[in-house]
């Protein structure tokens, strides 16, 4: 089944990138190679731009214009939900009644609101439940970018932020510090998540470096370099748990994805990597839209591809490490969340990040609201969550894009 695009062309609904919606303007000629003349690639060129870059706003759907605010509203719905949820019962109007008596209280009109509720009601919202609630908006937030980032950097839908190794690389960090005990703390935050981003960043360094030829970044050249140095990383990883002794079951919860025991330090942590990351990424959302036409393309409509590369790539695994380090490996949140809302939006890359963003946060900030009652007063990993929700969500990929003729 195929759906139509705003250009006019036809696009499987599980399409990674606006490549089919140049059109037939963007097809390649019949009986012309790939040695056609300039004026032949000018006019292709100028097709594309028409359709990719200037389409005017009034050809979206009203609807698709104002997406971001109820997207906006939503997760905020989620988020309180998510707060009043747990062993001990808080209303939705109570934990608003609370989190504007703390405003008013911060802003210096704390006699503004009397407080109605239990003393003990507030210390856990606001210092157990809400800073777990904001980390897992924002690793959400920030896995759900980066992997519609990669998806469209590579121009492979089945993409997500942990193919080019930086998950390895953290959990490699994360189980040093576990095994080893190391005893570092800075700024209230523990070695575990300060290991995990210090090794992350530096596995990207090193897939970056690998993955470089003759000063030029081939895409496929740096997915195997990730896969290749996360296999390695991950030998590694099962080796310090087979000696691991006590440790392991902490290292095994880690490694699962949990965002149990975290703080405001983690939140603080976290959040200028995350921040800067997805912004970067935000920014650089028409430039996306360039590259899934492929990087000849791109190149005549005045991107520098390997420019490109580097600083999409540097962002999205700036904000995968800073969200493994303090979530530990939470998987699908990259993969399911681009391909829902570009089955929703479409492929567009400026709609398509800050809807992911949203969504994202969303999305993990119910699966962890579900880790923590399902079992209650244990806890499930929210890793596992996600996978439970991520791995039929795969399988009705991998069908649909079968049915496409694209597998």
């Amino acid at each position: 089944m195929t759906a139509p695009t705003q250009g006019g062309g036809r696009v499987c609904p599980d399409g990674a990138g606006p490549r089919e919606a140049a059109g037939a303007g963007a097809a390649r000629p019949a009986g012309r190679g790939p040695g056609m003349d300039l004026a032949g690639q000018s006019g292709r060129v100028a097709n594309v731009r028409s359709v990719c870059l200037h389409a005017p706003g009034g050809m979206r759907p009203i609807w698709q214009a104002a997406h971001l605010p109820v997207l906006v509203l939503g997760l905020a719905l989620v988020m309180l939900v998510a707060a009043g949820t747990g062993s001990v019962r808080i209303p939705p109007t109570e934990v608003a009644g609370i989190l504007i008596h703390r405003l008013s209280f911060v802003r210096g009109g704390g006699a503004a609101l009397q407080a109605e509720w239990p003393a003990s009601h507030e210390v856990i919202l606001l210092q157990v439940r809400l800073p777990r609630i904001l980390l897992a908006a924002m690793v959400g937030a920030s896995l759900a970018t980066a992997g519609a980032a990669l998806q469209g950097l590579l121009r492979n839908p089945l993409a997500d932020p942990y193919v080019v190794g930086v998950s390895a690389g953290a959990g490699l960090g994360a189980t040093i510090a576990m095994v080893a005990g190391v005893p570092v703390s800075i700024l209230g935050v523990g070695s575990v998540p300060i290991l995990a981003f210090l090794t992350a960043v530096a596995t990207m360094v090193v897939v970056y470096s690998l993955a470089r030829v003759s000063g030029r970044l081939p895409t496929d050249t740096f997915l195997l370099a990730g896969v290749v140095v996360g296999s390695f990383l991950w030998a590694a990883i099962s080796f310090l748990l087979v000696v691991s002794g006590d440790t392991m079951r902490e290292a095994m919860m880690w490694l699962m994805g949990s965002l149990s025991n975290k703080g405001y330090a983690h939140v603080k942590m976290a959040f200028p990597y995350m921040a800067a990351g997805m912004a970067a990424l935000v920014v650089l959302a028409r430039d996306f839209n360039l590259i899934s036409l492929g990087d000849e393309e791109a190149r005549y409509l005045g991107l520098d591809p390997e420019e490109f590369k580097r600083v999409a790539i540097v962002a999205a695994s700036l904000v995968t490490a800073a969200a493994v380090s303090v979530g530990g490996i939470i998987g699908f949140v990259g993969l399911v969340v681009p391909h829902t809302v570009r089955l929703i939006l479409g492929p567009d890359h400026r709609v398509l990040m800050p809807a992911c963003a949203v969504v994202g946060a969303g999305f993990l900030v119910a699966a962890d609201t579900l880790a923590r009652v399902v079992i209650a007063p244990g806890e499930i990993p929210v890793g596992v969550i996600t996978a439970l929700a991520g791995g039929p969500f795969f399988l009705y990929l991998l069908r649909r894009r079968k049915t496409c003729g694209v597998l």
